[in-house]
This record gives structure tokens, C-alpha cells and sequence, in this order.
């Protein structure tokens, strides 16, 4: 179950007493220590020593290094060598600290890391610096622990248990005694809490909270996937309660307040299988010959109110996560799919960023506000798209919503035409300053009723979803710059991208040669530019998603903040999220903070609300890595029901233990491992990723199109192994 650590005993010259000291007070820096503790923990027992280590404490005390908090009883007083940071674990054990102020993150060694797990925030005490070594140095204090939850496989003895924790980076198991089992059984996967760890104990001791189901059950998985980026699955009974309680009927007294927009040609445009239609467009023409258009966002903060715990519930989300079967959504059904949802023929209470525009798609006039809004029709992408195509209204059965063959009426015709006129003008101008186009292919599941996946379909961008994006990007870039200009300035949310990392840039160029592009790294104008060369050069090749994928990450992550400074990615000076509070907490807040300024009220708090970005950002990640972990896992599951068939995929990566490739059909990757390929022995050749086999000197590398079949497939882990059938030319040949 546990054992003790091993103790060093102490020769009795004792070389480094000040050093031994300081090691002790440093892992316990809230504990007191006496003269006869720290002997005890040195080993030391004999008289001489000890009266050295009262010699010793006295020194340390008057070098200010330690402190006499009470007579006789000493701790540790944290120094210039002492530094807060947050761990990142690697599979080994050991791990990095990154501290914002250095420019090196400090390297610790698994023997001293001290119980600190990935995400932590922590104290680390760096040794001196050594010649030619990076920062090195000791976790002292954990200061906060980044979770406490954690998902695995249970392993039941007679009297405990063990939960095996399927995260690479969490380096131990933990420990349940068999009265904090509760139901579950061997071989459950569970969600285990971690509710302390001794310091005697190997291994942390835990209770399990809730049991998720049988490993590779797909029910299990997508519980387990939320579960493990501590993301809920349902509303509490309270939230649903007070959620239902709400008023959502159109009172006179609320429409006195807005302007009332129901007489304004109005539509909405979403995916064809949409719950909730958080934006509609509105169009007219003005009798100076420019257009007014409205962008109109259901409004949700008249709903979610602050310091309700329908506002705490939502702020605690921050965010819908939408995995591969289903959404879990940040607000409740009675608003996300009723009260806050545009739908056709429905008065709505909307906020709205309403345009004059010209012919050549510059804003001459704006107003931003509280609207009542009336819904005229709804279109899927499919039947804008179909409109824009044909220029005409009667959309066909085989496009339709509703299977059945429809005239659209000639006014909505005539804005979906020129609005989408508009809209290519807009993105022209946009791209002319700097946007990076980034129209990367999303993958998607055409699913059985038991959830297996039956096909994989790819969702591609055309002029109906560009249409929407544009005029979704000119309300949040015209909305930010309203605040950000203001004088004095006031608080707002951003939506904040930086410059791209410079290494990775250099990465990539060298990797995209592997394929016969190139990248201009000269300055920020000419990297657009070049970047957008390439993910137009690659459209539609077999490296595509690879090489999207790849352009992505050289990118800095995008955040929220009270501090703007532009966003990178899109070329704008001011930008932010306005258009989508049903599902984004920060668009909540920026509503707010748009209508305490229209009503002339004082800043908001911004310390405050960077603390509510900081976490909006952080719930955002951990989203994103559900979704994408969902679409791993049912990947996998299709490619297992494939074991007898050939693929033709591309090379993805090269590594020490094997190549990643790609199946070009299907977008799955997978690993064949070197020690599989029984052709030769392969050695991994960094510089030119690529392996090459010893004694025939064949060439594997980066971009190489081979056929492989399905080796295994781990659907707990989310791992797919190839067999390697052979390159392209070789096996058609």
C-alpha cells in the first residue's frame, strides 16, 4: 500500500549543516522547526551535532536566511532564489516551471519534485547556476493544486483500491481505502477526488466520487472526456429551477426602453441542424442609396442576471463544449433553445450593432443598443448558399429545411444578394491589412442511433457561412472599437491575439519544404502574405490538413483580457466577442459593460473583470480539448470497425519511435511504431524527418504517401497503431 521513504543517515562531521537546514525549512515553509526536530529529521542524535545545528540556526537567523518566529522555533524565509511558477509534467516525472518573470523555465528533476503535479502552482527554490546548465532547481511549496479530480480505471484489492490515472503526465496512482469505494467495481472507470498526500506515501490518497461506466463504452468515453477536464454533464436542479422561474414573456414597459426594429426585413442563417439561433441579420435600403444593416444578438444578460447563481452557473461554465454527439450548453434549454433563441415569427429581446454601409462596404454611421426584433425567416447555410449560387429565390426539395420545394420572398432574396456583395468586399479589405485566412477543413461524423460513426464528412466554408462571418466580425470589431476609444478609458473585455512564435515560423518553413512550398519570413506584412499563400497552395492537397493544422499552432493562443492588443490573426487594432452570449460567457460581459457606458454609468472593476477573462480563457482550453479529444476517440472508432481495409494516407511526423500518417480520406492519424517495421532497422534522422533503414537505406519521411492497414485501436487512451503496407508508388506499382 505505501512504505516509508528511505532516510540518508548523516555522517557526524555533518559537511553542509546550513545546506541540510535550509533543504528541511524550504519543503515545509508554514512549519516551525526546533533544534530537536531537525536533528531528528538530519539523523543526528549525538550532543556535538546538535549543539551545531543550535550553532548553525543562530548563523542562518542573523544572515536573514531564516527566521525565529518564536523562541527557539525557526522557519524559512523565501529568498531571491525562490521563484512561483506553474508546473508542466512531462510523461517521465520530471518537469518544468514556468515562471513569467524569467526568461527560462526552471528544469526539476523527478527525485525533486515533492508531490507536484501538472498545472500546479508551486514555489521552486533554483540551485546557483552551474556553468553551462539551465536553471535547475527544487518544488518546495505546492502552493495551489491545478485539479483535484481525475479520471481513470479502477484496481480493487480485498481491503483498497488503486485508481490507475490515464493522463501521461500524472506520474502516480492513487490510493482508496475500501470504505471511500463506494459502488464501484474492478475495472470501473471512474472519477476519483485527491484528498491529500502524505509524506510518508508513495501514492496520493483519494475517494471515488462517481462512477462513469465500463472502459470503450462510447456512453462512458464522452462522460469520461468531460469528466476529465472537470467539465459538467448536467444543471443542477436549482439552476434549472430558477432558470424555468424566469419571466420570458414581451412586457410593454421593457419594449418602451428599446428601439423597436419588428418592422425591419430580418432573417437568420445557421447550420442546418442548429438548436439555437443566437444572431440574425437585418437589411434596408436608405433613400441616400446606402444600406442599413443590423446585426441583432439575442439578449442574454437581460435573462442572466448578476449575483444569481443562473449568472454563477454560467460563469462557472464560461462556455459550451460541443462534442462529437452531443452539446453541453453554458445556459439552460429554456433560454439557449427558447427565450434567447431567434427563432422565425417570434418577437425577441435582441442587443444590436446596427450599420449604415455604402457600396463599397465602409461604415458611414453606427448605433449600439437594446432592440425588439421579429424573426422573418430562417435559412440554413445550405439555402443562402443555394441563393447566392443561382440568384434566385425557389430553393429546391433535395436543399430545403423542410424537403419540399419553396419560393423565398424577392426582398430577401435582394439582401441575401447584396449583403453577400458586401460581405466579399469587407473580407477583400480585411485581407489587404493582414488577416491570415484560415479556412481550415472541420471534420465531421454522420452518426448511427447507437452513436457509431457510419461516415466521415468534411464542413467546408462557402459564401453563405463567409456572409455571416464577416458581419459577425465588423459587429465585435466596431463594438471594441467603440470602448477602446473612449476617453477616459473604461473597462471592456478583448478578445486578444499575439505576433506569432518566431521558432515555429522558422519550424514550419522548414517543414512545408518538405513538400515543395516555401514560407517569407522577411516581416510581419510579408509572413501574412506568405501564410496565406501557402494555405491556398495547399487547398484541396493531400498535405492540407497537415499543413492547416501545422500554420494553427504557429499561431499564439488567442485570450481574454481587459488589456487590449489587437488582434494578430484577423489584422484588427480593436477586437472582441459580442456575437454569441448564448454560449460564450465573455459576450455576456461585454454586453454588460456596452450598456453601463450607454447608460453613462462609471467604469466597471478591472481587476475584476480580468480575473473573470483569465478564467474564460482558461474554461475555453479545456473545451477545445474535450471537442478535440471526442473527435480522436471517434475516429478511432471508426478505423477499428476497419481493420480489413487499406488506406492511403500521408506522412505526419517523424519520431524517434515511429512515423504519425494521416489517412487522406478520412483525416484519422495514427502511429506505426519503428519496432513494427520488420523490413529493416530503422534510425530516426532528426534533421531531415525522416527514418532510414540500415541496411537497405530506404527513405521514410515527412509528406511520403504509404498505404496502412489498422493495427490496433485504444479507444480508453485514444491511440491508433498502422501496420505499414508500403510507400504509394511501390504498392501500386
Amino acid at each position: 500500500m505505501t512504505r516509508k521513504k528511505s532516510r540518508r543517515k548523516k555522517t557526524p562531521d555533518l559537511v553542509n549543516v546550513s545546506q541540510e537546514i535550509l533543504n528541511i525549512l524550504r519543503k515545509t515553509p508554514q512549519k516551525l522547526f526546533n533544534y530537536k526536530e531537525l536533528a531528528a529529521r538530519m539523523g543526528i542524535d549525538d550532543p556535538g551535532n546538535r549543539n551545531k545545528i543550535i550553532r548553525t540556526l543562530a548563523q542562518l537567523a542573523a544572515k536573514k536566511k531564516i527566521e525565529e518566529v518564536e523562541r527557539g522555533k525557526f522557519k524559512f524565509i523565501p529568498g531571491k532564489d525562490t521563484y512561483t511558477g506553474i508546473v508542466d509534467m512531462s510523461s517521465r516525472g520530471d518537469c518544468f516551471v514556468v515562471v513569467e518573470e524569467l526568461e527560462e523555465d526552471i528544469y526539476v528533476p523527478q527525485m525533486h519534485v515533492n508531490h507536484a503535479l501538472h498545472g500546479d502552482q508551486v514555489e521552486v527554490y533554483v540551485y546557483k547556476t552551474r556553468r553551462n546548465r539551465n536553471n535547475e532547481g527544487e518544488i518546495t511549496t505546492i502552493l495551489k493544486r491545478k485539479r483535484t479530480e481525475f479520471v481513470g480505471i479502477l484496481d480493487l484489492e480485498e481491503k483498497y483500491g488503486f485508481v490507475m490515472i490515464q493522463d501521461p503526465r500524472m506520474y502516480t496512482d492513487i490510493f482508496v481505502r475500501r470504505s471511500n469505494i463506494g459502488e464501484a467495481k474492478d475495472g470501473d472507470k471512474v472519477l476519483v477526488r485527491m484528498e491529500g498526500w502524505p509524506e510518508e506515501a508513495d501514492s496520493p490518497y483519494g475517494t471515488i466520487v462517481e462512477v462513469l461506466g465500463t472502459p470503450g463504452e462510447h456512453h462512458t468515453e464522452m462522460h469520461a472526456i468531460l469528466a476529465q477536464y472537470g467539465l459538467p454533464h448536467a444543471f443542477p436542479k436549482e439552476v434549472e429551477d430558477f432558470a424555468n422561474q424566469i419571466d420570458t414573456s414581451i412586457q410593454k414597459e421593457e419594449l418602451a426602453k428599446r428601439r423597436d426594429m419588428r418592422e425591419v426585413l430580418t432573417f437568420t442563417i445557421d447550420p442546418k441542424d442548429a438548436k439555437d439561433f443566437d444572431d440574425a441579420l437585418s437589411f434596408r435600403n436608405l433613400e441616400n442609396g446606402n444600406y442599413e444593416i443590423g446585426i441583432h444578438i439575442a439578449d442574454v444578460s437581460h435573462y442572466v442576471r448578476p449575483d444569481t447563481i443562473l449568472d454563477e452557473e454560467a460563469y462557472n461554465r464560461a462556455t459550451s463544449v460541443y462534442l462529437v454527439d452531443r452539446v453541453v450548453p453554458m445556459l439552460p434549454e429554456i433560454l439557449s433553445n427558447n427565450a434567447c433563441s431567434l427563432r422565425p415569427h417570434e418577437e425577441k429581446y435582441t442587443f444590436s450593432a446596427v450599420f449604415e454601409i455604402n457600396d463599397k462596404a465602409q461604415v458611414i454611421n453606427q448605433w449600439f443598443g437594446r432592440t425588439v426584433t421579429l424573426s422573418d425567416a430562417r435559412f440554413a447555410y445550405e439555402e443562402a448558399q443555394y441563393i447566392i449560387e443561382s440568384t434566385a429565390g425557389v430553393i429546391p426539395a433535395d436543399i430545403s429545411l423542410t424537403g419540399e420545394s419553396y419560393q423565398v420572398q424577392d426582398q430577401i432574396v435582394t439582401a441575401v444578394l447584396k449583403m453577400d456583395t458586401l460581405a466579399k468586399k469587407l473580407r477583400k479589405e480585411r485581407m489587404k491589412a493582414g488577416a491570415i485566412s484560415f479556412d481550415k477543413v472541420e471534420v465531421k461524423f454522420e452518426l448511427g442511433e447507437d452513436n457509431n460513426p457510419l461516415g466521415i464528412f468534411y464542413k467546408t466554408s462557402k459564401d453563405a457561412n463567409k456572409l455571416i462571418e464577416e458581419f459577425m466580425l465588423l459587429a465585435n470589431r466596431k463594438v471594441a472599437e467603440f470602448m477602446g476609444k473612449q476617453k477616459p478609458k473604461r473597462t471592456f473585455v478583448y478578445r486578444c491575439h499575439d505576433e506569432p512564435d518566431q521558432d515555429k515560423l522558422v519550424a514550419l518553413k522548414t517543414l512545408v519544404g518538405k513538400f515543395g512550398h516555401s514560407l517569407n519570413l522577411k516581416d510581419t506584412k510579408t509572413i501574412n502574405k506568405s501564410l496565406n499563400k501557402l494555405l491556398s497552395d495547399v487547398e484541396g492537397k493531400k498535405e492540407q490538413n497537415l499543413v492547416d493544422t501545422l500554420a494553427i499552432r504557429t499561431m499564439s493562443k488567442a485570450y481574454y483580457s481587459t488589456e487590449n492588443i489587437g488582434h494578430y490573426g484577423l489584422a484588427f487594432n480593436f477586437y472582441s466577442h459580442f456575437t454569441s452570449p448564448i454560449r460564450r460567457y465573455p459576450d455576456i460581459m461585454a454586453h454588460r459593460l456596452l450598456q453601463s457606458y450607454l447608460d453613462k454609468e462609471k467604469s466597471a472593476n478591472q481587476e475584476a473583470y480580468e480575473a473573470m477573462c483569465k478564467h474564460s480563457s482558461e474554461m475555453e482550453n479545456l473545451a477545445t480539448n474535450a471537442e478535440r479529444d471526442s473527435i480522436k476517440y471517434m475516429q478511432i472508432k471508426y478505423m477499428v470497425d476497419r481493420m480489413d481495409e487499406e488506406f492511403l494516407g500521408v506522412i505526419s511526423g517523424v519520431t524517434e519511435w515511429g512515423i504519425y500518417v494521416e489517412i487522406i480520406s478520412n483525416k484519422c492519424e495514427g502511429m506505426i511504431r519503428l519496432r513494427d517495421m520488420k523490413e529493416d532497422h530503422f534510425d530516426f534522422d532528426q534533421e531531415n524527418f525522416a527514418v532510414i533503414g540500415r541496411r537497405t537505406k530506404k527513405v521514410y519521411q515527412l509528406g511520403d504517401e504509404v498505404y496502412v492497414s489498422v493495427r490496433d485501436g485504444d479507444l480508453e487512451r485514444r491511440h491508433l497503431d498502422f501496420n505499414l503496407l508500403g510507400k504509394r508508388n511501390e504498392f501500386e506499382s
